[in-house]
């Protein structure tokens, strides 16, 4: 029977709504990954501490092939992760969920993908739509039961990090259209596209971005406000863990049937 996992970003290190937890580190070709194993009722529930359970991988080494790959492993068929993000867009506040579903990539030192013609050979997979459109209604049930604001659009953007954004790039980035900005969703998000494992990410504005307002930005102000609104992360995926079904048929998982599948 194929899982269903959660990826904590800033913020989300605990997964409170699990028991039986046992932590396991899984060897992959790309390196190693560290996950908590646990459950749900009868269901077997994947965690994975993006940043580790003490935040001390910065978004820049991040071992995102590693991290899929492992999750590929462990039978995980669909990926619930969060994200800490900036807010571009007036109408999208902090302490408020937007559940984005396109991506712009500006990072600049990641290996994007498990195609590079070494392990696996060239391919060319189609992102059109990146976030798994099956798992965003999903998402958007959950919140709409629990009577969470959830903004059901927007578009990320990705920066390399770790320093935060400078004014002048906000502002290049608004003009672009992109709504909200952030360090980790890319190439999280493609590499498990390639996977062919169901994603979408549920970003937590913690603050308008830099140039919007007069008040420099600090880490600790992103924390402190995930702290304070984890609560709406944690009934939405209360829920999703209840309801969703990871073996659920999706194009997701035959993302790669044009050059031959996923295979480990």
């Amino acid at each position: 029977m194929s899982k269903l996992a959660f990826i904590g970003g800033t913020g989300v290190y605990d997964p409170e709504i699990l028991t039986d937890l046992h932590e396991e580190i899984i060897h992959t070709p790309y390196g190693d990954a560290r996950i908590e194993s646990g459950k749900f009722g009868a269901k077997a529930i994947i965690f994975l501490a993006r940043h580790g359970v003490k935040h001390t991988i910065p978004p820049h080494k991040i071992n995102y092939r590693a991290n899929i790959y492992a999750l590929k492993m462990l039978d995980v068929a669909a990926v619930v992760s969060t994200t800490a993000v900036g807010s571009m867009n007036p109408s999208y506040k902090p302490g408020e969920l937007v559940l984005v579903d396109q991506f712009i990539d500006m990072t600049k030192n990641r290996i994007g993908t498990f195609f590079d013609g070494d392990r696996y050979g060239v391919a060319h997979y189609d992102m059109s739509h990146p976030y798994c459109e099956t798992l965003r209604q999903a998402v958007q049930q959950a919140a709409r039961a629990e009577n969470i604001l959830l903004h059901p659009h927007g578009t990320y953007i990705c920066t390399e990090g770790p320093r935060f954004e400078t004014a002048a790039e906000i502002k290049a980035y608004r003009m672009w259209g992109a709504d909200v900005v952030g360090m980790t969703n890319v190439p999280e998000c493609q590499l498990a596209r390639e996977a062919e494992i169901c994603y979408c990410t549920i970003s937590m504005v913690t603050n308008f971005s830099t140039g919007m307002t007069d008040q420099p930005l600090t880490h600790a102000e992103v924390v402190a406000c995930m702290k304070e609104n984890q609560s709406s992360f944690r009934k939405i995926i209360t829920l999703l863990a209840t309801t969703y079904d990871p073996d659920t048929d999706c194009s997701c998982h035959h993302a790669g049937q044009a050059f031959g599948g996923f295979h480990l």
